[in-house]
């Protein structure tokens, strides 16, 4: 429920604020008294209308979904709409965008103010429908979680299914593609690394005649080294440390020579062939270790094309027995609901009669299966389709739709707010809708703004909007102003005794 609201700074309004009560919430006064725009500002907190209030704020108590939202639920949660230079929203002081807001609060509140056809969804209806059947027969909730848990599973081998189907239509065209990207990888078979190692290779042939030519002129040293062994004896210097470095300079020459004579076999026009070879891979794969991980995957795949007749088999075993299961239990859902069916149009019709509306004809028909069954509800008044019903018959017809199902509700079904639902009804179809909406307001917390006194008299809890001078103003009404109101709307300004009488009668009656 909406605990608190607080309005400030809004067209006619300086500032108000209202300590809301559970049940039905009753709204009157004068035309033009600010009773639309109070209304506005309640859902412009919630993100459910625009307005231009420096500040709108309600209080509720509603249990947000802390993992789905990622708001911190808190005992009671402050739902906020500040207007500076623009819009800002807050929940719990945490800032969202209009529709994150309106997304929260949806879940908790209903505006019944236009022709909003969710109330006749198809899986809306059959679950009022079911609710019915449940108090009766302890079978269907069983059979509607089997029937559910079998079609998820159905529906995900359909999805497995299609897609091997749809794969299948491209197989060979897959097969060749694999077969061709692998063998051409294979074809040039590189080695991690091996680029850098042809670098290598490259540098060193590339300087190989000028290395050797710089040795054999080095060469020379050795033919003069044993005149430098002999000066140094006759020096009396030990001669040794020139020997060992002498001997290491020969090692490194050597072995220079070695390898560079090693490279007269390869082939300078190979070395840049192969490298242009990998250089294509790195070009089209990134690197060496990329391309030989593409291909193990292309075998992979080539792997699951060549098996995909064996999983297709599979698949289509399970779905022959699901699809049988499905079937079977959707037409065990679709038999309860046909035995409840008619007993379900005429208790929709009983809430139609109290509410002077023409009766109602409900029909099940066969649809495809969904995660619901194979039936669709539809509801047609007097034969007319919905979307082709006045507004006011829409109203009400919602209104015995909501009736219905709050006889098997089980908690508190949240906030709905209707604007003048008894405008232009005579006092007998006036009374009726209150006597609904006071039904409904033993699950709902309802808002309704009223120009009747037979739905004012139900008010749990009434407010009068009024204007002292330019400004409009909100005051909670006890039982003798309640009287003074109710019967100023029975005959005006100018209130008589008998209107106040009136008024008494039907508070008392109410209560």
């Amino acid at each position: 429920m909406i605990e608190r609201f607080y309005l400030k700074d809004y067209l006619s309004f300086e500032e108000t604020e209202l300590n809301l009560n559970t049940g039905l919430v009753v709204f009157t006064g004068p035309s033009g008294s600010g009773k639309s725009i109070l209304m506005e500002s309640i859902l412009s907190s919630l993100g459910g209308a625009p307005c231009d209030a420096a500040l709108c704020e309600s209080s509720v108590t509603w249990d947000i979904d802390e993992d789905t939202t990622g708001i911190e639920n808190h005992d009671i949660n402050v739902f906020k709409h500040i207007k500076k230079e623009k819009s800002r929203y807050f929940v719990n002081n945490q800032s969202l965008s209009k529709k994150a807001i309106g997304n929260v609060a949806s879940g908790y509140l209903r505006h019944l103010s236009l022709k909003d056809f969710s109330d006749f969804e198809n899986e809306n209806l059959l679950s009022i429908l079911d609710d019915r059947i449940s108090s009766k027969s302890k079978k269907i909730l069983p059979l509607k979680e089997k029937y559910k848990k079998s079609f998820l599973e159905f529906s995900i081998v359909r999805q497995e299914l299609l897609a091997i189907e749809e794969e299948e239509r491209k197989i060979v065209e897959l097969k060749e593609f694999a077969a061709f990207e692998i063998k051409k990888i294979e074809d040039i078979n590189p080695s991690i690394n091996e680029d850098e190692e042809l670098q290598v290779v490259k540098k060193e042939l590339s300087r190989k005649d000028k290395v050797l030519e710089s040795l054999e002129s080095a060469m020379e040293i050795f033919n003069h080294e044993h005149h430098a062994s002999s000066a140094l004896d006759s020096l009396g210097v030990d001669s040794s440390f020139f020997d060992d470095a002498m001997n290491e300079l020969r090692s490194h020459f050597d072995s220079a020579t070695e390898k560079f004579s090693a490279l007269d076999e390869v082939d300078i026009e190979e070395v840049l062939n192969r490298m242009e070879e990998i250089s294509g891979l790195k070009r089209r794969y990134g690197s060496v270790e990329e391309a030989l991980e593409y291909k193990e995957q292309k075998k992979q795949e080539l792997a699951k094309y060549e098996n995909i007749e064996i999983a297709k088999s599979d698949l289509e075993d399970r779905y022959n027995i699901l699809n049988t299961l499905v079937e079977s239990l959707g037409t065990q859902l679709s038999d309860l609901r046909e035995k409840e069916l008619r007993v379900f149009e005429g208790a929709l019709n009983a809430y139609l009669t109290s509410l002077y509306l023409r009766n109602a004809t409900v029909t099940l028909k066969r649809q495809e299966y969904t995660s619901y069954g194979c039936d669709e509800l539809s509801i047609e008044l007097n034969g007319t389709q919905l979307a082709k019903i006045s507004t006011g018959e829409f109203n009400r017809l919602r209104l015995a739709i909501l009736a219905l199902k709050s006889e098997f509700m089980s908690k508190n079904g949240g906030v709905l707010m209707l604007d003048e639902i008894d405008a232009n009804l005579s006092g007998e179809e006036s009374m009726s809708v209150a006597k609904v909406l006071r039904k409904l307001s033993k699950h709902f917390q309802i808002f309704v703004i009223s120009h009747q006194p037979q739905l004012t008299s139900m008010g749990d809890q009434h407010f009068l909007v009024y204007k002292d001078g330019n400004i409009s103003k909100t005051k909670e009404l006890s039982f003798d102003e309640k009287v003074s109101e109710i019967a100023r709307i029975i005959s005006g300004e100018n209130i008589s005794e008998e209107a106040k009488s009136f008024a008494c009668e039907l508070l008392e009656a109410n209560k």
